[in-house]
């Protein structure tokens, strides 16, 4: 018996030195001193040992099952220590290798104008102005001297998301929160996202941005709104840009004006950009109407403002030279690309 063990022992030592992966030791202690081993064969005679041997027998067979377990547990920290210095190896950073070329992001054309826009106003003395997404009714259109038989409150245009609830059309309702809130001087300039039911083009989109900007004061006049368009112009498209406003009409401002600048692409003399016109609509401008500051709580005989809105999506298609305004909502890298 003794001489059968030291088979067993013998065996295990030579197979085991031979093994240098954990499949391998897997299996060789299945073989070893699992269920079918030769060990456990052993074991299973001990009822045909003579009773005054079997204590001997079993201890024995223990011995070696203890012998067998640390040449195996010894084999697997040998095994572990080979996967750990393949693992670093492998990771070794050879110094003398060229490095990897790193791709650098870059602002979205949107956030480049948005911020640009954000600067333009602030170095005239213009602070900004927060409002919500979701609006009422009353500052969306009441407040904004709209008709309740307006075509814009129609499902046809707006967004409603309640009886009384709507995603705003305008930024027009930061300046009415702006007015309910504060007595003039205002000087401020509202930027975010407006939502209309439109369907999608080249140059419409159902979700688009917007900044808008109000000023309430003491003998504020069109004068004021014209030098302050032109300022915006210049530094946004150029020094060499020229606005223009013209008579138009909206519910909130009188006297009302449709903003347009010099094309940025012909400078005036006419291309297919302007229609061969030399000029591009920009936006909606006028003096606040008097009964909108009424409704603020502003008084119109010693106060008057003038708003004007511009639209930051067609600000960043014109700057750099973008055609569809769908690109900007794609998030395709082959066209953000061409703007880090």
């Amino acid at each position: 018996m003794k001489e059968k063990l030291k088979q067993i022992r013998n065996k295990a030592e030579s197979e085991l030195k031979l093994i240098t992966t954990k499949p391998e030791l897997l299996n060789a202690k299945s073989k070893i001193i699992g269920k079918k081993s030769e060990l456990n064969s052993l074991m299973k005679n001990i009822k045909d040992v003579a009773p005054e041997d079997r204590r001997e027998f079993g201890q024995l067979i223990n011995e070696t099952k203890n012998y067998l377990q640390d040449l195996i547990d010894k084999r697997t920290i040998f095994i572990d220590e080979l996967i750990y210095k393949e693992q670093v190896a492998s990771s070794r950073i050879d110094l003398t290798m060229p490095g990897r070329k790193t791709v650098q992001g870059g602002l979205h054309p949107l956030t480049k104008t948005w911020r640009e826009v954000e600067d333009t106003f602030l170095s005239m003395g213009f602070e900004i102005a927060d409002g919500y997404d979701v609006e009422d009714e009353f500052h969306n259109f009441d407040a904004l001297n709209t008709p309740k038989d307006h075509p814009s409150r129609n499902l046809a245009d707006t967004f409603y998301v309640g009886d009384d609830l709507l995603l705003r059309t305008q930024t027009s309702t930061v300046q009415i929160r702006t007015m309910e809130n504060n007595q003039p001087p205002i000087r401020i300039i509202a930027m975010g996202r407006c939502y209309r039911n439109d369907k999608m083009d080249a140059s419409h989109s159902p979700v688009f941005h917007q900044v808008e900007a109000l000023v309430v004061d003491e003998n504020i006049s069109v004068a004021n709104l014209k030098d302050t368009l032109n300022i915006f112009a210049k530094t946004m498209f150029g020094k060499n840009t020229k606005s223009r406003i013209r008579p138009h009409f909206f519910p909130f401002t009188e006297p009302s004006a449709e903003i347009d600048i010099s094309c940025v692409n012909c400078g005036g003399s006419g291309c297919r950009i302007c229609k061969n016109s030399g000029w591009l609509e920009m936006g909606g401008a006028g003096m606040v109407d008097p009964s909108v500051l009424e409704t603020c709580g502003i008084d119109p005989e010693k106060y008057t403002g003038y708003a004007f809105g511009l639209g930051i999506d067609r600000i960043a298609m014109l700057k750099y030279n973008i055609p569809d305004i769908r690109v900007l909502f794609e998030n395709d890298l082959r066209f953000l690309k061409q703007y880090r």
